[in-house]
């Protein structure tokens, strides 16, 4: 059996569960990591996430078959360079785990020209709202896109060999150059993350005249702005590497702003519910709620009063039904039917449930 050894650099959330799913298909690897602060380094080596650890990054890298840097965008490609003064295994492969691509590729080719190694950018499109190895999940990438940005250095087996290693993810694999991969992802995470903050600062400043907004900003509002509490170093980074494609996206937005905003002032009202018509269908047409094409969960909305053991009624009816999530919406929304909202993995379940519930109760039902 062939025994190889993988250096995973950078032991939070990303790191430490790539290494759990290394490990799931791979038990025979020998997993080492490198990571700054003592507490992760200390939790991945407690709980067997990888063999060995270090806080020198140079330790392992010339022991190790595959490398994968999953730091920050500078830091990797700061590691980048101190690869290039290493003397590593000839055809190591060298990849990444950063949100934007071509400035990193770009490093790799530059940096990496004159040795014998293999480089791919990699984009593991998934996350979480915690952090550190503590939160290491081996389901972390399940059906989640897992994208690959080839470079000059990539050769016909090094995406083969990584999609290998990293079987056990169970992700979906998906081959883009590294300057699309970032127009890509500026308009649908790296501009709707400065959308999302604006939306914030803009709430913050009009509370400081108007005191209700702070107690009406619930349903619609509070799920187009969650992601305003990422972190924001990694978000600084991923503006300043994807810089163009960004302001490109903004540049036009304010476009579409200005647009909707004569349609107001014109008080044309077909244009106004074209807007919105649109707009609707269009998101209808996309794959918002699949996760790499595939459907990640179904959700029913049930319209039930405000009593005590309502909720444990419905779910004593759904006994034996796979349930992936229930969320009680207490807010007074306009845009979600019902309070009491379940997710479920399939259809098949989904309709189960809704039969189930409309059978033996008289509360409304309203399907997503």
């Amino acid at each position: 059996m062939e025994e190889k050894t993988i250096y995973i650099a950078g032991l939070g959330l990303i790191g430490a569960s790539l290494a759990l799913g290394i490990k799931r298909d791979h038990p025979h690897y020998k997993i080492v990591g490198y990571n700054r602060s003592d507490r992760s380094r200390d939790i991945a080596l407690e709980r067997g996430i990888v063999d060995e650890a270090t806080a020198d990054f140079k330790v392992f890298a010339a022991l190790a078959d595959v490398i994968i840097l999953a730091v920050p965008i500078k830091k990797t490609i700061d590691f980048i360079k101190i690869l290039a003064d290493l003397d590593l295994k000839e055809d190591v492969i060298i990849t990444d785990a950063g949100s934007t691509k071509y400035e990193i590729v770009r490093a790799a080719e530059y940096y990496l020209k004159d040795k014998p190694v293999q480089f791919v950018g990699s984009h593991p499109m998934a996350g979480s709202h915690k952090s550190g190895a503590v939160a290491a999940n081996v389901n972390l990438f399940e059906n989640a896109y897992y994208i690959f940005s080839p470079s000059c250095l990539t050769k016909p087996n090094t995406i083969p060999a990584l999609q290998d290693l990293l079987s056990g993810l169970h992700a979906r694999y998906v081959e883009i150059d590294a300057a699309e991969h970032d127009r890509v992802t500026s308009q649908i995470s790296h501009f709707p993350h400065i959308i999302a903050s604006s939306l914030m600062k803009q709430a913050g400043d009009f509370s400081e005249s108007h005191e209700m907004t702070k107690h009406f900003a619930a349903g619609g509002f509070r799920d187009m702005t969650r992601i305003a509490e990422s972190e924001p170093g990694m978000w600084t980074s991923i503006l300043l590497t994807n810089q163009e494609a960004v302001l490109d996206r903004i540049e036009n937005f304010k476009q579409r702003l200005d647009e909707v905003s004569n349609l107001i002032k014109a008080r044309d009202e077909n244009a106004i519910w074209a807007f919105f018509n649109q707009s609707r269908q269009i998101r209808k047409n996309m794959e918002i709620h699949k996760r790499a094409g595939v459907d990640s969960f179904y959700d029913i909305y049930v319209d039930v009063p405000d009593e005590e053991n309502v909720i444990l009624e419905i779910l004593e009816l759904l006994r034996g039904t796979s349930l992936v999530n229930v969320h009680i919406n207490e807010e007074n929304r306009e845009d979600i039917n019902g309070i009491l909202q379940i997710s479920f993995k399939n259809e098949r379940d989904l309709k189960r449930a809704q039969e189930l519930i409309c059978k033996n109760t008289n509360y409304r039902v309203y399907l997503n």
